[in-house]
């Protein structure tokens, strides 16, 4: 299997490192080479950690980094046998409604295009491609390699066995998927504004 990263930030990183932990080949891409090097630098940062605490060896760690691949510009012929592709970039509606239409372009009709939007419309994102019926959301909890939870949203036009699917490769990473229904802020972020503005309340009462 080989899996697609976009965005090689924080959670892009950590979203990468997951998938090459668990023997998967990874393609991180990012808009300019120095913040793929940053988020390979965060991976191989992190897998020296786990050397030293006598949690995998030397050879192990280059094994996992051998399956990564950076990438800048993302063409047909580097992106022809990805399965998944997870876009983690900034939560901007524009610019993943850019990055899911050029994904549109360049990736096989049956790879799955998923978003680690926290928020934003599975079905608005979709609109942007040619495969609505293969957009997803697959949202990852910072920081990703620890975090269990994986929610996975369907847009409207999401079929269950895509939702399945995904739902199956999160098992097959060491995550617990949750199926949540498309609204804002989905489950997580929704229970946790909630208790936020109560804590507050709580507060600003002297309670």
């Amino acid at each position: 299997m080989k899996v697609g990263i976009i965005g090689a930030g924080t959670m892009g990183s950590g979203i990468a490192q997951v998938f090459v932990e668990h023997g998967v080949d990874v393609i991180l891409n990012d808009i300019k080479q120095e913040f793929i090097d940053g988020g390979m630098k965060k991976i191989d940062k992190q897998l020296t950690r786990k050397v030293t605490k006598g949690k995998i060896t030397e050879d192990q760690k280059a094994e996992i980094m051998g399956r990564l691949t950076g990438i800048v510009e993302i063409t047909e012929e580097n992106m022809k046998d990805v399965e998944l592709v997870v876009e983690a970039a900034i939560e901007d509606e524009k610019i993943k409604c850019g990055i899911f239409k050029n994904l549109d372009e360049k990736c096989p009709a049956n790879t799955i295009l998923a978003s680690n939007t926290s928020s934003l419309p599975i079905t608005k994102i979709a609109t942007a491609t040619k495969r609505p019926e293969k957009v997803i959301g697959m949202h990852f909890f910072n920081p990703a390699p620890v975090m269990k939870l994986v929610e996975v949203i369907a847009g409207l036009n999401t079929p269950v066995e895509a939702v399945d699917k995904v739902k199956a490769i999160s098992e097959e990473i060491g995550k617990i998927p949750v199926q949540v229904e498309e609204a804002a802020g989905f489950v997580v972020n929704r229970l946790l504004i909630t208790m936020i503005n109560d804590a507050i309340g709580t507060y600003a009462a002297g309670e």
